[in-house]
């Protein structure tokens, strides 16, 4: 590995820890009103989600899981792999399944209008997680959402700042030929980090004209490890001295192809990979050179998303007509060393971030009660928590 990473994983959180309702559409949607408005006897929520076996989507299958059994939920899972297509069938499935609520995600804002529409049509309420409808690029499906009191709202980070951190730590440690391997075409997800790698390589190019960097356009990998790794070798072949690799996302599959791609060509090491997904083999990866730095969310977006839904089941979150819905902004976690890892492994992955007791209060929280709460999460304030 070239030089030691410098430490801008406080700057990193410092851009995302503030959290606020959108309000593009109208009014926004206010604090939670106490009490249950003709609450279902029995509450079933439905998880559309892109895989719930890999890396990411166990991790997200197993706090969703453990926040429904301390609130007495009942949940159903679908993958539907991100193919637009089994997206939108997911919807009508866990609607015919009797679900009260969805969570979704992949879902690219092409797929949100029918996704909005069949829940509406079905009086399910549906929240996205690790996404979030752009009013930007997609004014009318963000108009269909606002439109819908039955769209409740996103969970989701900043992937601006995320993707513009990414390169800008490839940059500081001298790598100037980025290959960029993304999942599919037109996810909003994407489109944002994006943004962000972009912004990094216009910075740096103007602030240092005699040293150029590049970034290619992405190659798509999907969700498997084997386009990933197909991705990964034709970014290389394609583009001498290419000298590192944003993986972009994906769930995780495709960077373990990747990471296993370069091993097999003995270039472990001698290409920096970076990406927003974290491997259970993480600290082994960073110590061996197979990964340069992670920067990225974490599994808990499903879970906000769950008590978004759970609380408009309930009657608690009403939204205004016309608004948008809830919006919350999490903050990142940053891992650049195992050291760093360790700890997230222990208070993430060994362990939990939330007991059963706190997944049981959290359900009663105002919006403003949970936003705060998705907002503080940190590893520092899992150690604080759990060692009182």
């Amino acid at each position: 590995m070239k030089k030691s990473i410098k430490r801008i994983g406080a700057l990193l959180l410092a851009g995302v820890m503030s959290a606020a309702l959108i309000t593009g559409c109208g009014q926004a949607a206010g604090s939670a009103s106490s009490g249950s408005k003709g609450t279902p006897d029995k509450i079933k929520i439905g998880v559309s989600i892109w895989s719930s076996t890999d890396v990411l989507g166990s991790q997200c299958k197993k706090i969703v899981d453990k926040a429904a059994k301390a609130n007495g939920v009942e949940v159903q899972y679908v993958d539907q792999a991100h193919v637009s297509e089994q997206v939108t069938a997911s919807v009508e499935q866990l609607c015919a399944a009797g679900c009260q609520g969805i969570i979704i995600c992949n879902s690219a804002d092409s797929e949100m209008t029918s996704a909005i529409n069949t829940c509406t049509e079905h009086g399910v309420y549906i929240a996205q997680f690790f996404r979030i409808i752009s009013q930007e690029n997609s004014p009318e499906v963000y108009k269909t959402a606002c439109n819908s009191k039955y769209y409740i709202g996103a969970v989701h980070e900043d992937e601006v700042t995320n993707g513009y951190t990414l390169v800008n730590l490839l940059l500081e440690n001298g790598d100037r030929t980025i290959g960029l391997e993304a999942w599919t075409v037109g996810d909003a997800t994407f489109q944002l980090r994006w943004k962000g790698y972009l912004q990094a390589i216009d910075e740096w190019n103007a602030a240092h004209p005699d040293d150029p960097a590049t970034i290619t356009e992405p190659v798509y990998a999907n969700t498997s490890s084997e386009e990933g790794a197909a991705a990964a070798m034709s970014l290389y072949n394609s583009n001498p001295g290419m000298d590192a690799l944003i993986v972009a996302g994906g769930g995780g599959d495709p960077l373990v192809g990747s990471i296993g791609a370069y091993a097999n060509e003995g270039l472990t090491g001698k290409i920096d990979v970076v990406s927003t997904d974290f491997l259970d083999d993480l600290a082994d990866q960073l110590k061996s050179g197979g990964m340069f730095a992670e920067s990225g969310g974490h599994f808990c977006d499903p879970l906000f998303a769950f008590y978004l839904v759970l609380n408009a089941v309930k009657g608690n979150y009403a939204k205004e007509e016309g608004s948008f819905g809830y919006e919350i902004l999490f903050p990142y976690l940053y891992v650049s060393s195992p050291d760093d890892y360790a700890n997230y492994e222990k208070y993430f992955v060994n362990d939990d971030p939330y007991t059963d007791e706190e997944l049981a209060t959290m359900a009663g929280y105002s919006f403003d009660e949970l936003n705060k709460a998705a907002s503080n999460l940190s590893i520092d304030d899992v150690i604080s928590r759990h060692s009182k």
